[in-house]
């Protein structure tokens, strides 16, 4: 229940290597997603007394302000689908203006209510927040060594944002001999870092690199050091570290004093994630993702009279923007089969938007872009709307071209914008952190400044000559190949393809090339459905052989 971090309005995640692939899933109805040609299988149950639904047990202290502790973490895993049980070490009488009093659970109950769960419930995952005496910490250790659990996560409370003190020396003694080395991730704050550490200074990136792989050297197998309370920064950066690689997540500082319990809502957030079997930066880019959407749409929330109040972690359920299963969070696999409509083809072939878009994902299209570029604008914003609801029946993501006031006014997934268009950091404050934006780029410059405005993905082309868009010069394999090389981003390959050569530009295995857009080679034909069918085909099969 310690501050932590205000996570950003756009993140963009940095590699020091360009070699680990982004991802992005979309957590909060994960039966709405049509499986990607790369996906895991999900989890099975494997007996008959397995959970129905991923389970997170958390082993915290209870918030009687509800914005922390237990309370938040059952709220987060309840937005992101998992079940979540909980294990209670101390009640505390804290609000908004601060933590009045903390009440330890004697150790033998703690001990009993940790025995109770996981001798029983399947548990999946165990998140820790308030830890308050060693004694405690060695139970729990105990009994993670007799009921194995698929991961732990440490969330290291240790001291209140009003600086009350939440775990004395031993305790910190017995998280870095004990928990730690059984932890898969640690998630400090840069305060919590110093004082693991014996208080030493942190300023800097370089400082939290370098406490993160000191964290990292105690045991556990990743480490994420949040930086939100870092001085004299513009940017909100955390730092994650494998033991190989750090990886930096960026982005802008949101505005509000709505930021109690975001630490424990981002670890359970991460536990929530890895018990519906996902990889660790998975998980965690996951988790900021949610807790940035969370702290944006509560940012105006008043809830007491202190200065650090509680944010709405299911602002899904009542935001008219963000209702349950409308905020798709961005996948780049979706980018794998990319269909693009142009009314011109439509109205040739006597096709409504509507049945172009609905036969694109019958044939297996898993992402679709609305470029009506010649339709009126009511007519249009009709037309999306009816294709926003096809799309989002079937787990497709629906993006418009250029129009953000009809990607507004449909609750579209996303927006797509080329370089004459409005920037991507423009679009994103209209937008919000929880849709997806996609920007035109031709050249490595355009694919990092799409990168730093935080977009989620680059089209990059025309790779081959097309006939839907008047001047627009080739890159070939070449060019496509430099721009898959210098972005930070994934790639989606547009312009000119279609059956005959989709598959040569899939078996180039360029890094971050995710997929192919398509505009003539579906719409300008009489089948949409035959003729997407036909090129996922030749797609899937080009990747086998990659």
């Amino acid at each position: 229940m310690a501050s932590v971090s205000a996570p950003s309005a756009a993140l963009a995640p940095h590699r020091s290597s360009a070699s680990a692939a982004l991802l992005f899933p979309y957590p909060y109805s994960s039966s709405q997603v049509s499986p990607s040609p790369t996906a895991r299988p999900r989890r099975l149950a494997v007996s008959a007394r397995a959970m129905p639904w991923p389970h997170v047990l958390t082993v915290a202290g209870s918030d009687s302000g509800a914005g922390a502790g237990i309370q938040a973490d059952i709220k987060a895993c309840a937005a992101l689908g998992a079940y979540c049980s909980s294990v209670i070490t101390a009640v505390t009488a804290q609000n908004t203006v601060g933590v009045q009093g903390v009440h330890a659970v004697p150790e033998e109950f703690v001990g009993e209510q940790l025995k109770s769960v996981l001798s029983d419930m399947s548990v999946d995952v165990v998140k820790t927040g308030m830890l308050p005496s060693a004694g405690i910490v060695k139970l729990l250790c105990e009994n993670l060594r007799k009921f194995p659990v698929k991961a732990l996560v440490v969330d290291p409370v240790m001291v209140s944002t009003s600086g009350d003190t939440l775990s004395g020396p031993s305790t910190l003694a017995t998280y870095r001999d004990e928990l730690f080395p059984m932890a898969d991730i640690v998630t400090p704050n840069v305060k919590e870092a110093s004082k693991l550490l014996g208080d030493v200074s942190l300023q800097t990136i370089s400082d939290m690199r370098s406490a993160a792989e000191s964290i990292y050297k105690l045991g556990p197998k990743h480490v994420l050091v949040k930086g939100g309370d870092m001085p004299d920064s513009t940017d909100a950066i955390d730092v994650f570290f494998d033991g190989k690689e750090f990886i930096e997540l960026r982005g802008l500082r949101i505005k509000t004093r709505n930021t109690h319990g975001t630490g424990c809502t981002l670890a359970s957030c991460i536990a929530a994630e890895l018990a519906k079997g996902a990889t660790m930066l998975h998980a965690v880019e996951v988790a900021k993702k949610f807790v940035e959407s969370a702290l944006y749409h509560s940012k105006d929330l008043v809830i007491g009279n202190g200065p650090q109040g509680p944010f709405d972690h299911l602002f899904s359920l009542k935001s008219p923007l963000h209702k349950m299963g409308s905020l798709h969070k961005f996948n780049p696999d979706d980018l794998f089969l990319y269909a693009v409509t142009d009314s011109g083809m439509n109205k040739k072939w006597g096709r409504s938007i509507k049945d172009a878009v609905k036969a694109a994902i019958e044939g297996g299209a898993t992402i679709v872009q609305l470029r009506e570029k010649d339709t009126e604008t009511r007519e249009f914003l009709e037309a999306a709307k009816a294709c926003v609801e096809i799309c989002r029946s079937s787990g497709v993501p629906l993006l418009i071209n250029d129009r953000i006031d009809v990607a507004l006014a449909c609750n579209a997934d996303g927006v797509h914008v080329g370089q004459s268009d409005m920037p991507a950091w423009e679009v994103r404050e209209l937008l919000g952190p929880g849709k997806i934006i996609g920007v035109s780029c031709k050249t490595p410059a355009q694919a990092e400044q799409a990168w730093k405005d935080g977009a989620d993905y680059i089209g990059s082309g025309g790779v081959f000559p097309t006939t839907t868009k008047a001047n627009n010069p080739t890159l070939g394999f070449e060019g496509l190949r430099v721009v898959c090389s210098a972005s930070k981003l994934p790639v989606v390959a547009i312009g000119g393809i279609n059956t005959g050569n989709a598959g040569s530009v899939m078996e180039l295995g360029l890094p971050n090339l995710k997929g192919v857009a398509v505009v003539s080679a579906l719409f300008d034909r009489e089948c949409v459905a035959t003729e997407t069918r036909s090129l996922r085909s030749i797609l899937m099969n080009a990747c086998s052989r990659s």
